[in-house]
């Protein structure tokens, strides 16, 4: 790494960020640009700037990704119903290509041979990191501080600090705060108390939502309209991406919807109990598959649900960039061309009910499906020669003894 002059960061102006800025300008000796990505976390971004800036950082890089992750990140992958091993919504996974998209385009404009990032050698987001940059830039170089350095505990990092004068903000009882990581999806929690399984959340640990049982008495309703898979407007007013999810977070939010308390199977081999909150996410899941339940035909819906796990996976471990994700996305996308309509919702207490859903592309016909008259829609009759050769196989086998 000697050949290194110039290193692009993901800079997120926090401890571990913090101290790697200074540890790149001591240790590899070479000029560090700074890299803060705003894709809906709530910090003060321009904070990060200031204290790039007192660590004598010249070249910092902010930028507003908000509309960016949510229109070609978050909603791609909701129209395929991604969720991981059945519970995780991919809050942090679907970040990470976005941010290393960015790091090595930085670096090509400021003529950086490398990235740095802050993510740890036993989690995934330094595989995401690092598979979507050399996907995106072949000959790019990497540091990865937390698999060099000796700084591999609080304490020694808060020596590096002291040492080296970068403000550090405590907690006032003193404990170490939860490893927490937000963007505009969801809010992921781990480590402190939330390292042991069996321990339950203290409630002052979720910050995006309300508990169940503290939330209101009286459910609401929601509409959200469809196009092509991707929610355009809420109760009737149009809304870019960044705000449809903004504003089904504050309201799921309210109404105790989205908690998420998961044992998950990190791509590097080990199990890890996170904590997440993704209140909208929750909400655009639910509401997408019934605006698909009316208007998916039946085998593409199956074929949908098939592919799904293998997609999610593909996030889940960094192959967002890979050519398998994309094809994906190319026939998911395709299914989507008759994904509009409109569905109805209640939020009450953690739930999320759906109470109609209605679309100009409606499969459903209701003279086909009632139960009354069948006004020549469908022959009952048909059924028997139907369920006779879908029984061919099985009586041929009874024939023969087998079970």
């Amino acid at each position: 790494m000697s050949n290194i002059k110039k290193v692009v960061l993901a800079y997120s102006g926090g401890l571990d960020t913090s101290v790697i800025a200074k540890w790149l300008q001591t240790v590899h000796e070479c000029e560090v640009v700074t890299f803060t990505a705003d894709i809906g976390q709530g910090d003060e971004v321009e904070a990060a700037r200031a204290k790039a800036i007192a660590m004598g950082i010249t070249e910092t890089h902010i930028e507003d990704l908000r509309e960016e992750f949510v229109t070609d990140f978050v909603f791609p992958m909701f129209r395929a119903n991604a969720v991981y091993e059945g519970e995780y919504l991919l809050g942090t996974s679907i970040a990470r290509p976005l941010i290393a998209k960015r790091l090595v385009e930085i670096a090509r404009e400021t003529g950086a041979h490398a990235i740095s990032h802050g993510a740890t050698g036993k989690g995934n987001d330094q595989v995401r990191f690092e598979l979507g940059a050399y996907a995106l830039s072949p000959e790019i170089q990497i540091i990865a501080p937390w698999r060099e350095w000796e700084l591999n505990s609080r304490e020694k990092l808060m020596a590096f600090c002291e040492k080296h004068a970068i403000p550090v903000e405590r907690k006032i009882d003193g404990k170490s705060p939860y490893s927490m990581d937000a963007n505009l999806l969801h809010i992921s929690y781990e480590g402190n108390l939330i390292e042991d399984p069996a321990t339950e959340p203290e409630e002052s640990m979720w910050l995006w939502s309300t508990a169940p049982e503290e939330a209101p008495d009286q459910p609401i309703y929601i509409d959200l309209t469809y196009q092509r898979g991707d929610i355009v407007a809420i109760n009737g007013a149009a809304l870019s991406p960044a705000e449809v999810l903004s504003t089904l977070n504050r309201l799921a939010g309210e109404h105790g919807v989205g908690r998420a308390d998961i044992v998950e199977n990190r791509y590097v081999g080990m199990k890890s109990r996170g904590c997440y909150e993704t209140p909208g996410g929750t909400v655009m899941l639910k509401a997408h598959r019934a605006i698909e339940s009316l208007t998916l035909d039946r085998e593409l819906a199956h074929l949908k649900d098939e592919l799904m796990p293998r997609y999610a996976c593909l996030i889940y471990n960094g192959y967002w960039w890979s050519p398998e994700r994309q094809a994906l996305q190319a026939l998911i996308d395709r299914s989507q061309q008759y994904v509009n309509g409109l569905v109805r919702l209640k939020l009450f207490k953690g739930n999320v009910i759906i109470v109609g859903r209605s679309s100009e592309d409606s499969l459903f016909d209701g003279q086909v499906a009632t139960f009354g008259d069948d006004v020549g829609a469908y022959e009952q009759s048909d059924a028997a020669g139907f369920i006779k050769l879908s029984a061919l196989r099985l009586r041929l086998a009874a024939q023969k003894g087998r079970k």
